[in-house]
């Protein structure tokens, strides 16, 4: 059970540390939201830029000197120093991948951090078997949706409900999710990336789908940490 005796919860995860996420944390305290932001600790302050469908978004990343104001509220995770997809990695490349980049960004925010997110959403045994036995790593989202909000056991395979971007599901979920009258622990888990907001301009629609599940009574907005550990039984 979630804090104030509530047995639905929403929590955001959103990846790469990228200059939008400037707009969505201010979109997100607005409502009340919380998130958890998975950063690549030796991306800060590098540009770029990134395709999807012949559309172009700017892949500029946050400064270093801004993290700790910028996700103030919120919770920061791991999403390794520069985004390898840690299956193709040796065990050491992904040992200090994770403990690298949990490290810098411990420093930075000043809390102990044990949530991430896998870099392209992929996962492996080997790679699950290195973070257990060489990391405090507790919980790790993969890239698959479950399009439901049942509690999960494999924490470190951790399934996302919906992408940010995934409007009809999106839509649907959260209509079903403020209608839940659930008897055990529900989770609703939206991510995916801010810049892909800039692809077709969805800022708003994504605002206007949002703010219907917002200052709920029934609901715990809390972070993944809170969510899925603090309140895991």
């Amino acid at each position: 059970m979630f804090p104030g005796n509530k047995r639905k919860a929403l929590t955001f995860s959103f990846d790469d540390g990228v200059i939008q996420d400037r707009r969505l944390v201010q979109l997100f305290n607005k409502y009340g939201f919380k998130c958890t932001w998975n950063l690549n600790s030796l991306s800060f302050d590098l540009p770029g830029k990134v395709e999807f469908k012949g559309k172009t978004a700017t892949h500029d990343k946050v400064s270093i000197y801004e993290v700790k104001s910028l996700y103030k509220g919120h919770e920061v995770a791991v999403h390794t120093l520069y985004h390898p997809d840690l299956c193709k990695e040796s065990d050491d490349s992904i040992r200090i991948n994770i403990e690298a980049d949990r490290i810098i960004l411990e420093k930075l925010v000043g809390y102990p951090i044990i949530g991430m997110a896998y870099p392209f959403g992929t996962v492996d045994d080997r790679v699950v078997k290195i973070i257990k036995e060489k990391t405090p790593i507790k919980y790790s989202r993969i890239g698959w949706a479950t399009y439901n909000f049942d509690r999960q056991d494999d924490l470190l395979k951790f399934r996302p409900t919906v992408h940010c971007l995934d409007f009809t599901n999106l839509s649907k979920l959260i209509d079903e999710f403020i209608n839940l009258k659930p008897e055990e622990d529900k989770i609703f888990y939206i991510w995916g990336h801010a810049y892909e907001f800039d692809f077709d301009d969805t800022w708003d629609k994504f605002e206007q789908l949002i703010k219907k599940i917002a200052n709920r009574d029934d609901i715990f907005y809390g972070t993944n940490k809170e969510v899925l550990i603090d309140y895991h039984d």
